[in-house]
């Protein structure tokens, strides 16, 4: 059992950790694994264009299939502590991403946290170099996207336009030209 006060593998710029995993397909799995793959692709919240993956704090997430589909590669970047991450990951993700772990060597399902955590430290690699090009968390990057949405419209309100002209809103105003 690991203890908190342990090094956990992955490197971290500001708030922000990678993480990648590195498995092997079982023999024979490799195109039910690609299939799988496909399907969770499809998934609501994995979909390209939805921003609304089951894990708030991840800030993206691919599987890489490689060596003629003989091994796969799981990589993300996530905000907080590791175990904080696999609490989450252990919930609803996980049982989504079961049907893709089944076809990894070593996989033999993962009934709690304990054996989630065992199966994840086996497969993570830590990277020998990550670099964000953006600061904040995932929920700090949402609250500006709403801010610049909501922004957008007092912007586009012709009512608006005598509060606009105040200088103090200069700078603002100035920041949202440069887009």
């Amino acid at each position: 059992m690991t203890t908190a006060s342990e090094a956990r593998p992955g490197v971290n710029v500001g708030p922000t950790s990678e993480f990648s995993l590195f498995f092997r397909v079982q023999a024979g799995h490799e195109r039910d694994i690609r299939e799988d793959l496909r399907k969770l692709q499809t998934t609501p919240g994995y979909r390209p264009g939805d921003y609304d993956l089951p894990i708030a704090t991840i800030h993206e997430a691919r599987f890489v299939l490689f060596d003629n589909d003989t091994r796969l590669l799981f990589a993300t970047s996530f905000d907080g502590p590791w175990d904080a991450y696999m609490e989450d990951f252990a919930s609803t993700p996980l049982q989504l991403f079961d049907s893709v772990f089944r076809h990894v060597e070593g996989y033999g399902g993962l009934p709690d946290i304990a054996a989630v955590k065992d199966f994840i430290l086996g497969a993570q690699a830590t990277a020998a170099a990550y670099a964000r090009n953006y600061g904040g968390t995932v929920k700090e990057i949402r609250k500006a996207a709403r801010v610049n949405r909501a922004f957008q419209q007092v912007l586009d309100d012709p009512e608006a336009a005598q509060a606009l002209a105040q200088p103090a809103l200069k700078p603002l105003l100035d920041e949202a030209a440069d887009l």
